[in-house]
């Protein structure tokens, strides 16, 4: 049976391209070409990074499938913010991308099921059922145990959806918790991966990956080829890329023999290529929406013969 994950691979398949690009509305990240045309307040800020992101997804929408929204980063300008992540939310989803809400939510049952009505469900509005941020798919923290997850499965189930659930995370101190080991001899976030496996195992779809899948970092590439054989079912969002220090050579270990099993999420690097030292020379500030697209022109083609390279090995 199709499901959210089957539209997700068919997007990475007509783009040729296992990349989503990150947004993260942080002010000081626009350029000041775009920064000078508003005032400096709230507003003008907003509007500010409004047209900054609006130019980024205007310039890759038809080469990278997916889009992941930082909530933080919307929050963080109070309501305002909150605004402004729902008009990128809709005009990702105008412009025909995937789109994933950064939001790392997990709580005890009865506030993860409303974070989980709030971006994956509905709500009983004028006495009919409504999306609010009505995403493709939520990150997820798991680290309250099943019953912070479990609003969210049944959301995915209900309506479509998908979640990625935190497992082994690209930030330095993750293994300060997930490397834990355990009585069983497992590492804490090898029995988070069980646990995963056990959520979607009712919700695989077409192509054999489930709609309840993985956040896997591309900076522990050991424990990526580890869990790309523990986790057949599940498909990786791999953070890391870029900015982080993940190599493209190491994020091929998390794919399959189709050259399927993950999508990579480089931010920074996407956004601000326009001062990177590749792109710099070649491209003014003006035109950063133009390094943008040559940079994820570059990324797509580095990860696919990446991965080529690993599955033909």
């Amino acid at each position: 049976m199709k499901n959210i994950m089957d539209n997700l691979i068919e997007k990475i398949k007509e783009c040729n391209n296992p990349t989503v690009i990150g947004v993260d509305t942080r002010y000081e990240l626009v350029p000041e070409c775009v920064r000078n045309k508003y005032a400096k307040d709230i507003n003008g800020m907003c509007a500010a990074m409004l047209e900054y992101s609006k130019a980024l997804i205007d310039a890759t929408y038809d080469i990278i499938p997916a889009v992941k929204l930082q909530s933080a980063y919307f929050e963080m300008y109070g309501i305002e913010g909150i605004k402004l992540y729902k008009e990128m939310i809709d005009y990702c989803k105008q412009k025909g991308m995937i789109v994933m809400a950064d939001v790392k939510r997990g709580d005890i049952g009865s506030t993860s099921s409303g974070y989980s009505k709030a971006y994956l469900g509905k709500n009983m509005i004028n006495e009919k059922e409504e999306g609010i941020f009505d995403v493709d798919f939520a990150t997820v923290n798991p680290y309250m145990g099943s019953d912070c997850v479990m609003p969210f499965v049944e959301d995915c189930k209900k309506y479509d959806k998908g979640i990625f659930v935190l497992v082994k995370t690209s930030n330095k101190s993750s293994g300060e918790l997930q490397d834990l080991k355990l009585e069983n001899g497992k590492t804490v976030y090898e029995e988070v991966a069980g646990l995963v496996n056990t959520w979607g195992d009712e919700l695989i779809g077409e192509n054999g990956y489930s709609s309840v899948s993985s956040v896997v970092g591309a900076t522990y590439p050991d424990q990526l080829k580890r869990l790309r054989q523990q986790m057949p079912h599940s498909y990786f969002l791999i953070p890391g890329y870029g900015a982080q220090g993940g190599k493209a050579d190491d994020i091929a270990l998390g794919f399959d023999k189709n050259g399927l099993g993950g999508i990579v999420n480089a931010t920074r690097s996407l956004m601000c290529a326009y001062k990177s030292d590749l792109w710099k020379d070649k491209f003014s500030e003006e035109e950063y929406a133009k390094a943008t697209r040559a940079e994820a022109i570059r990324m797509r083609d580095e990860l696919n013969n990446a991965i080529k390279n690993y599955i033909n090995a």
